[in-house]
């Protein structure tokens, strides 16, 4: 008793442009495999699916996002799209008159590199708007921040304050700070913010997945427990919503300030569900490239002498790495310049993981030869944000020069060295869109000038949909179950109108999804109307 898919292309990822004609499935799980009538003859169907010319891949997941920070864009004013400062203060301005009294007016999103005059906006400025209101516009890598002087208030910053270990608090030349905060230096202003409800808590997770399974995203590796009241809360709202409301494969990372929070709770590695389980251990070890905290080995091309902003130095990430091998816990490390990662590399090595489950580097941008090298020689995966390479370019070559960039956002070089690599979108900084993510895996057209960079680096689609298919599946240990369409495998699936085999790469975004499948059932169907 189960059900039949046929009538169109499926793609099973098992090598290139591998398809089976049928597919039959029973309580979530792939049973066979072949041709439509051998499967009838051989099995009770009882629900006919039938594609109508549609093409099916395993399902799509994200191996690199933040669920619940998706959901915030969708409910807080998005300044991602504006293209000058003065249409962000446009925009806060008009919010501003829709809050109650005190309410701290939130926006995210802000680009200064998608500007034509790529300014920072002021405290000031922030201060016209209201200086009543506390207000707060986090960057778009969500490595900083920018507040009025209500919020610097609140927080207690003053010209006294000292910068904390991995920040910065950005000062005038009279020693007092502009409102705009560097890395760990956010921490004072979040520190203080009002902790969002259990209501709305809830209703973010909801209308994320919601999202989410609406792009063919049938799972995402997510980063949440360390924020919006702790372990414990936000772990509840995950589980309150998936399976019961919707069933989606969330793989959440856990933060180490959060984990002895999840021992404490009787969670390992793996617990929590199928729909919430429990992956790393989540360090950072540097900032971004956007606001020059990417902790490089040699000075930024265009602030010299600043290398960037170490959030954990090689000894504080020992300590926590052996902290989770204690525990038989891998770790997934943000590292986006090449000296973070040449730390996180050397951690690695001196305590590595025997027990088959895999480390992560998230981001592993900025890129040199030995640390190819190094990386080719040691069990770990890298968690790559193929749309970066849309949204960094042409202005990351400013940033790092024109022989770091050569060497950078090298997702084919990777491939070629037998490193592992899984693919995602790190929304809310990106737009979480799969599609958007394979295109410019495939293209490599900078989505500001419209230019290939990097042509050699670019990947074919097969390589590509397995970022978000195998790789996925791979970096958290369930390459035996997910990521291809095969007996035994999950029936997960990501249902689209047009063939991206055939699509010109550059239109991808352009294509519907039609079904998004997650355990043998739909959770998600495209209105015909």
């Amino acid at each position: 008793m189960g059900t039949l898919y046929f009538g169109g292309t499926m793609y099973s990822m098992e090598d290139n442009l591998s398809t089976v004609e049928a597919v039959y499935s029973e309580k979530g799980t792939i049973i066979d495999v072949g041709k439509e009538v051998d499967l009838r003859n051989a099995y009770n169907i009882t629900n006919d699916h039938n594609l109508n010319g549609s093409v099916m891949y395993p399902g799509f997941v994200d191996s690199h996002l933040h669920i619940i920070g998706h959901g915030e864009k969708l409910l807080h004013l998005d300044l991602s799209t504006m293209e000058s400062a003065e249409a962000v203060l446009q925009a806060l301005k008009a919010k501003v008159n829709d809050l109650e009294p005190e309410e701290w007016l939130i926006a995210d999103g802000w680009n200064e590199n998608q500007w034509l005059d790529p300014r920072i906006i002021t405290k000031e400025e922030l201060d016209e708007i209201s200086p009543n209101h506390p207000i707060i516009l986090t960057r778009i890598c969500r490595h900083a921040v920018i507040v009025n002087s209500t919020a610097l208030e609140l927080a207690g910053i003053t010209s006294e304050t000292t910068d904390p270990q991995g920040g910065k608090i950005v000062r005038n030349r009279m020693g007092e700070s502009t409102g705009y905060l560097l890395d760990q230096a956010q921490e004072l202003i979040k520190s203080v913010m009002p902790p969002i409800s259990e209501k709305r808590l809830k209703q973010t997770v909801d209308v994320a997945i919601q999202d989410l399974l609406r792009l063919g995203l049938v799972g995402g590796h997510s980063e949440d427990l360390s924020y919006y009241g702790g372990f414990e809360r936000t772990l509840k709202a995950y589980q309150e919503i998936l399976p019961a409301k919707y069933k989606f494969r969330a793989h959440l990372l856990v933060h180490h300030l959060v984990f002895d929070d999840m021992l404490n709770n009787g969670y390992r590695y793996g617990s929590g569900g199928i729909y919430t389980s429990l992956g790393a251990m989540k360090i950072f070890s540097d900032g971004a490239l956007g606001g020059r905290t990417a902790w490089l080995s040699e000075p930024y091309h265009d602030d010299n002498p600043n290398e960037g902003i170490p959030i954990h130095k090689r000894q504080d990430i020992e300590l926590l790495l052996q902290k989770a091998r204690k525990h038989k816990h891998p770790i997934a490390v943000h590292a986006i310049g090449d000296r973070a990662v040449e730390e996180v590399v050397a951690c690695i090595r001196k305590y590595p993981l025997n027990n088959g489950l895999k480390d992560r580097i998230i981001h592993a941008q900025i890129m040199n030869d030995t640390l190819l090298k190094d990386l080719s020689d040691i069990p770990v995966v890298l968690d790559i944000q193929p749309s970066f390479v849309a949204s960094d370019f042409p202005w990351v070559k400013e940033r790092l020069g024109e022989h770091r960039t050569s060497k950078s956002y090298a997702w084919k070089t990777y491939l070629n060295k037998g490193i592992a690599c899984a693919g995602g979108s790190d929304a809310p900084i990106e737009d979480v869109n799969p599609l958007l993510g394979i295109q410019a895996a495939v293209t490599r057209r900078s989505n500001i000038d419209g230019e290939v960079y990097g042509e050699q680096e670019r990947l074919s689609v097969y390589e590509a949909i397995s970022l978000y298919t195998k790789g996925s599946a791979y970096v958290i240990d369930h390459a035996h179950d997910r990521g291809l369409i095969k007996p035994g495998f999950v029936a997960d699936f990501t249902i689209l109108e047009e063939d991206l085999f055939q699509v010109d790469p550059d239109k991808f975004h352009q294509v519907d999804v039609k079904t998004t499948v997650v355990n043998g059932e739909i959770m998600y169907q495209k209105d015909i109307n």
